[in-house]
């Protein structure tokens, strides 16, 4: 038995990115597959961001920053950006070493408070 699909366009949730789970360390081959990936991903109507997963990859090292490299510049050849979920701190440390940034998810943006802090004011202070 199947069911018909409803009429009309398939609802799309434009506040859901795609996600990217890249698993264990990942070999030299599978590298352009998984920018193929993320090119097919970005290429979806109101794709703009892709969440990579990295929580799986294993232990940091300079493959996985070539796999980050190359999928951020993939990424910003098809007008989009890749954000990082689940980073060891020691691929963060190893990604400013060399000078790669990325976001994060669950971190405020540059420029940002967190949620839930307040500014005190001084009562004498003049209104800006």
């Amino acid at each position: 038995m199947s069911s018909a699909r409803p009429p009309g366009l398939p609802l799309v949730d434009a506040m859901t990115p795609a996600v990217l789970v890249p698993a264990g360390p990942v070999t030299k081959d599978q590298v352009t597959g998984l920018c193929d990936d993320v090119r097919a991903l970005l290429e979806g109507p109101g794709a703009g961001v892709v969440v990579c997963d990295v929580g799986g990859l294993g232990p940091p090292g300079l493959g996985a920053v070539d796999l980050l490299a190359r999928l951020q510049l993939t990424a910003r050849r098809c007008g989009g950006r890749i954000r990082l979920r689940d980073p060891d701190p020691a691929l963060c440390a190893l990604l400013a070493l060399v000078g790669l940034r990325f976001e994060v998810e669950g971190q405020p943006e540059q420029r940002e408070p967190a949620l839930g802090v307040e500014e005190a004011v001084e009562t004498g202070d003049p209104p800006v």
